[in-house]
């Protein structure tokens, strides 16, 4: 029952995380430290690792949940105009992923959750959206319209996602950092964020599983639970968290993120400091 429970709090700090730009690796080092994970018979290191990646999966469903009908390019009330717009919606997605299909996956195996760079990366991105949201304080977005963006410019932002390779980066943050610099509004940018989510999640969670098994990697029934009740607490709290952050950038800019990624940061040191988190 406590390892459900620990998958329970797990797949919480995944929903509420993975789409706002502070950083889910961050958050979930600090749940997996407080608890003792990994650790035991059912969270082997191997295990862990996978877990943490498929549980994303849960994330994703709840952006498909959401924009089922503005994603499918079959929707039978969409006129021949809007199929057409949803299916160069999709390409300019996957000329957006390209950059850390090739760059990033290559490198993936060889970026370790380094709790030091991971409280560093915290830090200095919260700055820097403090910083960019300064400097564009006075300036109006010009893409306004997620049909108008470019696939050049769909490309340039997935340059700055390969950013996210970086233990606590974050995806959405470095996306929609890059969307921001390159002009785009706060609701453009973190929809497209969440959108070139779905693509690169699914590929990472398909090479860990796969991975997983490769190396003679197995479920035991409690394994199983976890993985389950990780996925769709997940999913639900995902749910809650995109719609809250698609309310939030309509009135609001992305600072007190940036601040709270500093706080979250320090507190990753402090803990790293008095041995609560192992270095």
């Amino acid at each position: 029952m406590i390892e459900l429970l620990k998958s329970f709090i797990i797949g919480i700090v995944e929903g509420i995380t993975e789409f706002l730009p502070i950083s889910s690796t961050g958050h979930i080092i600090i749940a997996d430290s407080l608890m003792g994970i990994p650790g035991g018979a059912v969270w082997t290191k191997a295990f862990t690792h996978m877990y943490e990646y498929v549980i994303q999966l849960g994330a994703i469903m709840a952006v498909l949940q959401l924009y089922f009908n503005k994603l499918n390019p079959f929707a039978p009330s969409k006129t021949q105009v809007e199929k057409n717009q949803t299916w160069r919606l999709w390409s300019k997605v996957i000329v957006g992923v390209l950059p850390s299909a090739i760059i990033g996956l290559a490198l993936n195996d060889y970026m370790g959750d380094n709790v030091w760079v991971v409280a560093t990366m915290l830090i200095l991105y919260g700055f820097l959206f403090i910083i960019i949201e300064n400097y564009l304080s006075d300036k109006q977005p010009w893409l306004t319209d997620l049909n108008a963006m470019s696939y050049k410019m769909a490309l340039f932002i997935g340059f700055f996602q390969v950013l996210a390779i970086i233990p606590g980066t974050s995806r959405s943050g470095a996306t929609i950092l890059g969307a921001l610099l390159l002009g785009a509004s706060r609701f453009v940018a973190t929809e497209f964020s969440f959108f070139m989510s779905i693509p690169m999640m699914f590929g990472i969670a398909i090479l860990k599983l796969g991975s997983y098994f490769l190396k003679g990697g197995s479920f035991t029934m409690i394994q199983s639970g976890v993985l389950f009740v990780g996925f769709m607490v997940s999913w639900v709290v995902a749910y809650i968290a995109i719609k809250f952050l698609l309310d939030y950038v309509k009135k609001n800019d992305f600072k007190a993120f940036g601040y709270y990624r500093i706080a979250v940061g320090i507190l990753v040191i402090a803990l790293i400091l008095v041995g609560v988190i192992k270095a």
